[in-house]
């Protein structure tokens, strides 16, 4: 028995379930397999037996129709999904970061001439913290009690009163106070 149903052919099996029919003409088996009916609608399907739906796929082509140049970008915009893409780095402008490491061993540096390389350590040399570790001559690694040794040794040495109210030792005890100050909150934040 059969059923005309939404332009589909359905038909009764044993059971009395409905199934699909084969749409291809002149078939009479069951249509268990979908294939895409055209490129433009990809969700609009036919329903082929297996035999017919693998003849059915050797034949289509997804591309036909098309220019090269269409090819071309519908190859171009299935790669990224169908997503809006823009090059790396368009967003971000010219931004150069603030931030400074220690290389000690130079792996970082490639083939830079002699004004990017000084401009590079005048770069690394300007941070508050690398200008008053210099101050209070400390190196790397820096620890919390080594920071207090040294500013207790430095403050006993150029204290005005320990040097008779002498103004440059005044004026070092004020640059010692205040890289030791920053060096602190460095540690301790």
């Amino acid at each position: 028995m059969k059923v005309s149903r939404n332009h589909r052919s359905w038909r009764l099996d044993e059971d009395n379930k409905t199934q699909r029919q084969c749409d291809h003409p002149g078939c009479s088996q069951g249509g268990e397999y979908r294939a895409p009916r055209a490129r433009d609608r990809l969700t609009d399907y036919y329903w082929f037996c297996l035999d017919h739906v693998r003849a059915y796929n050797a034949s289509w082509d997804y591309y036909a129709g098309m220019s090269a140049d269409d090819i071309e970008r519908e190859t171009r915009n299935a790669t990224t999904w169908q997503r809006p893409t823009w090059p790396m780095g368009c967003k971000t402008g010219q931004r150069r970061h603030a931030f400074a490491f220690e290389d000690p061993l130079g792996v970082f540096e490639g083939e830079e001439d002699e004004e990017s390389s000084r401009a590079r350590a005048q770069a690394a040399a300007d941070t508050p913290e690398r200008a008053a570790m210099r101050i209070l001559e400390l190196d790397n690694p820096l620890t919390l009690v080594r920071l207090k040794a040294r500013y207790k040794e430095l403050v006993k040495r150029h204290h005005p009163d320990a040097n008779g109210g002498d103004k440059a030792a005044e004026e070092k005890f004020k640059q010692i106070s205040i890289a030791y100050t920053t060096l602190l909150q460095s540690l301790t934040a």
